[in-house]
């Protein structure tokens, strides 16, 4: 990701046979002084070494069918792989400005407020970061730290498939902080990134009934 927008590649044109030229002297920098990266980058560089062999090999004749089938580019996991890091990057960035603006302020007793009746699909983006911001910390007080816990993969569409069972097993509707009750810091960004995408796509909704009441989530029904 560095390397693509350092050299400002396209990244839906990536030139493998460059950029794995880049990556592995840029491994070459790092394998003396961190084994740590070193293994994680020896992972992309076999990555990428692998889709660009298979775009200098010769390929095998086509049946008639497959013919007429679009050919599916070697480079299309990498690119998945970057957009998806991309958005975890965005996400992540967001929470880090929010987590400095907080402490910067000094919390004080609640005061009395009046109750305002809110409209359904209230809940602006920041006001999805916030809450979330909320849910990472009490994780961060709870939580048993990381080097007990084995680690487990999920990605975005992992998350969303998830996130909508939970929901069809509690009757189409969750409270916002049972979407996050299990799992490390990357694995609640990703399933906060899996409700931002059912969001988008309208699958879901998430409101309050009252300013600063319990945000819930809701299957959408019958709404194009």
């Amino acid at each position: 990701m560095h390397l693509i927008e350092k050299n400002k590649i396209d990244i839906y044109d990536i030139p493998i046979a460059e950029l794995t030229e880049q990556y592995i002297d840029y491994l070459d920098q790092f394998r003396e002084f961190n084994l740590e990266i070193a293994s994680e980058f020896l992972l992309m560089a076999a990555t990428l070494l692998q889709i660009k062999s298979r775009m200098m090999l010769p390929k095998p004749p086509k049946s008639k069918e497959a013919e007429e089938t679009e050919d599916i580019d070697p480079r299309q996991e990498l690119i998945d792989r970057i957009l998806e890091y991309r958005r975890y990057k965005e996400v992540s960035t967001v929470l880090l400005d929010m987590q400095d603006m907080q402490e910067k302020y000094v919390t004080r007793a609640p005061m009395e407020l009046p109750v305002h009746h809110l409209p359904p699909d209230n809940m602006s983006m920041q006001d999805l970061v916030r809450a979330f911001s909320n849910v990472l910390a009490m994780h961060k007080e709870l939580k048993i730290p990381d080097a007990l816990v084995e680690p487990e993969e999920f990605t975005i569409s992992d998350k969303m498939e998830l996130l909508l069972s939970l929901l069809n097993k509690s009757g189409g509707k969750i409270s916002f902080e049972d979407a996050f009750h299990t799992g490390n810091r990357s694995e609640l960004i990703t399933t906060f990134l899996a409700m931002l995408e059912l969001i988008k796509l309208k699958s879901i909704r998430v409101y309050q009934v009252d300013r600063f009441s319990e945000i819930f989530i809701e299957v959408r029904v019958g709404e194009d």
